[in-house]
This record gives C-alpha cells, structure tokens and sequence, in this order.
C-alpha cells in the first residue's frame, strides 16, 4: 500500500451480555471500528470482508458491499466510525478483515483490518 493511500483501521470490542446465551452457545459481541484516511488521496469504502473465528476454529466469511448500509468517503485526515455486531458459539473468539476502498484517482486498494480479540469480561489477561 503506498502512503497515497493509506486507510488505518481500529476495533474497539465489547461483549453484549444482555443478548448473549452462554448455556446455548450463544456470545454476542458489539464491535466499534474507526476508520481513518491516513493518506494523501480521498477514497471511498466500497465492500467488506470478515473472518470471524470462534474458539473451535470455526469461520464465518462475511463479506458485503459498505458498512451499516453506507459506503462512507473519507478525505485525507477524515475517519468515520461505526459500531456492529457479531455472534460467535464459544467466549473467545477473533474477528479480521479488510475493506476494498477506491481512491478519487481510480485505484482500489486493500484497507487490512487487524485482528482483534472477542472475549467475554475476565476470560483473557
């Protein structure tokens, strides 16, 4: 990625009990992501793909066009943030990605998401 085009991403996770069933399998993460354009060129978020891993290895693939129903434009300097959700079967678990963007010059480009760790309160230290 050059530094014309450089999208820095950051996820801020948090365990949504109230919707989660443990004695069911069931563990419902919220998740905050800000997404800033650390770059010299404006682009847009056109499509996104997830790799959520729960602790049994097992993958959910979730790709879509946007984010929350937007394709968000950033300017050089501009972030914009959103908040999601996902359910995994065990308390720990992982969530990775990355965001196909375009840039005003027409070139798309690769926004990594870095993985991050979905964990139930006093699970991991």
């Amino acid at each position: 990625m050059s530094e014309k085009n450089k999208i820095l991403v950051e996820a801020v996770p948090q365990f949504v009990a109230a919707q989660s069933a443990p004695d069911q399998g069931r563990y419902v993460f919220s998740y905050t992501i800000t997404i800033t354009n650390a770059g010299a060129v404006p682009a847009r978020l056109l499509t996104r793909h997830w790799l959520i891993t729960d602790a049994n290895g097992k993958v959910q693939e979730v790709r879509g066009d946007g984010v929350i129903g937007e394709q968000p434009y950033l300017k050089p300097g501009e972030s914009f943030c959103y908040t999601s959700g996902a359910m995994i079967e065990t308390p720990v678990g992982t969530m990775q990605g990355e965001y196909l963007m375009r840039s005003d010059e027409g070139d798309n480009f690769s926004a990594r998401i870095p993985r991050f760790t979905l964990s139930i309160p006093r699970t991991l230290h």
